[in-house]
């Protein structure tokens, strides 16, 4: 078709119309060869920035329109042979929206009515008013004018619903307010009935008349039979109340005040008398006292006598609570017409205005004292650490409060991590004035944080301290503190252990410290010098193989830290180590105790180097080899030990051998015992007995021990009082034996083997009362049977023979 300019087929229309909110969208669609392209513009303005081109810029889209985003719109599609262009224009508009509703009304008869409405939209709203769902319409007490509705001069035919509506073409919006019209007679509320109004000379009177009435009433006063007559001292209020200024006796009486309106009316009395006004005496006036001490103020009230007077208390214009004053406070009143404050121990706290406060139904009055409390001074102000070394630290500080009394002196205190709390330290001066503010604190340590504070001293005593200073460090210095208590420790052959207490953190001066460990043998010219880096270290140890046991050596150690090299501690002698034990011990034998024990006891052969320690035991049994062997160690001269907990009727192997810190020496010939068999595990058996008075006698048949068992050498016969722990025995090879019973009571008893390897069981136990306690009595014998069996007819026959012939 060959090129022509653009033209625009299709475009939106010249008014676009769209209601606030919403989106609105505009088309321009154009031929033309090249194919134009389309542009869009708001004509004297800038484009919304929120708007947006759709399919290929031929569609403009404003979401969200505003009455701002109205204007003419044009559109322009052009290309190489020309252009074309098209305007329209776009109307926003906006419902109507209430900026002022209408409120319920209440109003006396004869008030005026004024409400308002007020709205907003495009185009802008008009207004009309209903009353009662009816139009109103405008008459000679109504006026209606842009949403403004006015009556004059209300009755109640005007109450009603109204209701006020806002329109455009777009839309309408109502508001609804009541109208109450009131017309009531006047009448009064209780608490202005009748009542007694109390005052003193010269006070202002005001009696309250305010009746409730509509319309508002008019208000008469009368005192007695007459109506008052406003002057300069009687004036009666806009809201009917009425005021005597500078009251007098002449004006006590009866007062009446009357409220009229056209619906009725109302009347209160009120009577008014006139007192004397009272005055208070509180003494002393002013009072100077120490922490401590006490004082009582003393409060006098001249009052009308027909008055009853109320005594209140105050500090510092808050009224005393004598329940929450820790009992320093107390309230004393001896009589009606006065009254005491007590104040004991007092402190600095109670210091300020103390007042009296009287109270009776005229009137209210006060007075106050002032207390002034001396006590020790208060906290110094901030401390600066305003230079510091590595020994001192030049502080600086504030004066506290004196408390009435002037600072004589201050103290200076420092904290540090070793120090317990807070310690005083030497100053220069020695002595610091009450009236020196800054001061040097000397002899402190290096390379130590320390806080400091200050504290202040008057005739009273001393106060609280100041807040601590900040935290700061001293300066670095050589170290002047060697370690202490140097000494030797043992060790192993061709040793030399130095030991020593490590110097603590408050003394190392600064970092890098360590030790330097200095020695050499006794009358020899140089020092050998080790460093100990570590500055926890409290030992060293030096080896040589030439060096012979318990050679004597000087020996000292210093100190030193990245300032250098301190002082060394004193010399001291210290040997090297001995040598392990060279002879084993002698004469060792082993002998069997029991069937759980064997004492093992040996001799030693004294030596010159390697003395002994303390001696060690190896013990294995008879099935087993050395190297399993069990092992017990002695200390010191010990020349005997008791071995325990071994097992029964079992051969054991043992030797011995001494030790010290170098190490073991040779071990003894081996020796061999065994154990004893166990103790018979049979309890005697068929025990029988006969008491006769407080005399027991007992018969059992003998035990007979298994093959693996201990042989029976004798039985033990045990006895005690029922509740008791501790027992009596009686020993006795025979199967029978005679037991007296010493006190009167229950008594328990028991009957065991004994053997080489220990007590066998012990048999059930026996409780036989004894009721004599020791005396022989002619009481009849009585045979006793724990069990019997056909062997033992002739132990029972034996026991039927008397005590005496056993």
């Amino acid at each position: 078709m060959g090129e022509y300019e653009p033209k625009i087929e299709v475009h939106f229309p010249y008014t676009v119309t769209a209601a606030r909110g919403t989106t609105v969208r505009m088309e321009c669609f154009a031929l033309g060869n090249p194919v134009p392209t389309i542009s869009w513009r708001k004509v004297n303005g800038h484009n919304p920035s929120k708007a947006r081109l759709r399919k290929s810029q031929a569609v403009l889209e404003i979401p969200n329109v505003q009455l701002e985003d109205s204007g003419i719109y044009e559109c322009k599609a052009e290309n190489s042979r020309g252009r074309n262009v098209f305007r329209g224009q776009l109307q926003v508009y906006t419902y109507p929206h209430w900026m002022e509703k209408l409120n319920d009304t209440q109003l006396d008869s004869g008030d005026q009515l004024r409400w308002e409405c007020k709205a907003t939209g495009k185009p802008r709203p008009t207004y009309r008013w209903l009353k009662n769902g009816v139009p109103l319409w405008p008459q000679s007490r109504i006026e209606m004018i842009n949403g403004v509705l006015m009556i004059h001069s209300v009755n109640v035919s005007d109450a009603g619903m109204y209701q006020c509506l806002a329109e455009n073409k777009y839309g309408t919006i109502y508001a609804s307010a009541e109208l109450k019209i009131l017309a009531s007679a006047p009448t009064f509320p209780l608490n202005q009935m009748k009542k007694t109004i109390i005052v003193t000379k010269g006070q202002e009177v005001v009696i309250e008349c305010k009746p409730q009435a509509s319309p508002k009433p008019t208000i008469t006063w009368k005192k007695g039979d007459k109506v008052l007559r406003e002057n300069k001292r009687i004036t009666i209020l806009p809201h009917g109340s009425l005021r005597i200024l500078n009251a007098s006796k002449s004006d006590e009486g009866r007062y009446l005040c009357q409220g009229v309106n056209v619906f009725g009316s109302a009347e209160i009395v009120a009577s008014v008398s006139v007192k004397e006004p009272t005055r208070i005496e509180l003494t002393p006036k002013k009072i100077e006292l120490t922490v401590g001490e006490s004082i009582v103020l003393s409060c006098k009230a001249l009052h009308d006598s027909t008055l009853d007077v109320t005594f209140y208390w105050t500090h510092n214009g808050q009224r005393i609570d004598f329940e929450k004053e820790g009992g320093h406070f107390e309230s004393i009143k001896a009589q009606a017409s006065s009254a005491d404050l007590m104040i004991r121990n007092i402190l600095l706290m109670h210091a300020g205005r103390y007042g009296c406060r009287v109270q009776t139904a005229a009137d209210t009055v006060s007075d106050e004292t002032e207390l002034l409390v001396r006590g020790p001074p208060g906290p110094p102000g901030v401390v600066i650490v305003e230079e510091i070394t590595d020994t001192t630290a030049t502080l600086s500080w504030s004066p506290g409060a004196d408390n009435h009394s002037p600072i004589s002196l201050y103290n200076l205190q420092a904290r540090s991590p070793f120090s317990l709390g807070w310690q005083t330290v030497k100053t220069v001066p020695d002595l610091i004035s009450g009236d020196m503010e800054s001061a040097m604190a000397v002899e402190l340590n290096p390379w130590v944080e320390y806080e400091f504070r200050v504290v202040a001293t008057n005739k009273i005593g001393t106060g609280d301290p100041s807040a601590p200073s900040r935290v700061i460090r001293t300066n670095e210095a050589v170290p002047k503190t060697p370690p202490a208590n140097v000494s030797g420790r043992s060790g192993r052959r061709h040793e030399l252990v130095i030991a020593w207490e490590p110097v603590s953190e408050e003394f190392q001066s600064g970092e890098g410290f360590g030790y330097i460990v200095a020695f050499r043998p006794n009358g020899t010219r140089g020092w050998k010098e080790k460093m100990v880096t570590s500055s926890d270290a409290s030992k060293f140890i030096y080896r040589d193989e030439s060096v012979p046991p318990l050679t004597p050596f000087e020996v000292k150690v210093g100190v030193y830290n990245n300032k250098g090299d301190g002082p060394f501690s004193p010399i001291v002698v210290i040997c090297s180590a001995e040598g392990e034990p060279t002879a084993a011990p002698i004469d060792v034998k082993a002998t069997s105790l029991s069937v759980s024990e064997i004492l093992v006891a040996w001799k030693h052969i004294k030596e010159s180097l390697g003395r002994p320690q303390g001696f060690e035991v190896d013990y294995w049994k008879d099935m087993q080899q050395e190297e399993a062997a069990e092992k017990v160690k002695t200390e010191g001269n010990e020349s005997s030990i008791l071995l325990t907990g071994l097992e029964g009727n079992t051969l054991y192997h043992l030797t011995v051998r001494a030790y010290n810190a170098a190490g073991y020496g040779p071990p003894s010939t081996a020796v061999h015992a065994a154990t004893k068999k166990s103790p018979p595990s049979q309890p005697p058996g068929n025990i029988m007995w006969i008491q006769d008075g407080s005399h027991v006698s007992l018969g059992w048949e003998p035990v007979r021990p298994l093959a693996n068992e201990s042989d029976v050498m004798g039985y033990k016969v045990l006895f005690r009082q029922e509740g008791q722990s501790n027992s009596q025995v009686i020993e006795t090879q025979k199967t029978s034996a005679v037991v007296l019973l010493p006190d009167v009571g229950v008594y328990i008893i028991e009957v065991c083997a004994v053997s080489e390897g220990g007590d066998g069981t012990a048999s059930p136990q026996i409780r036989v009362p004894s009721f004599s306690g020791g005396k022989v009595t002619s009481a009849q014998s009585t045979l006793h049977v724990l069990s019997t069996s056909s062997s033992s007819v002739t132990l029972l026959l034996a026991l039927m023979v008397p005590s005496t012939s056993w």
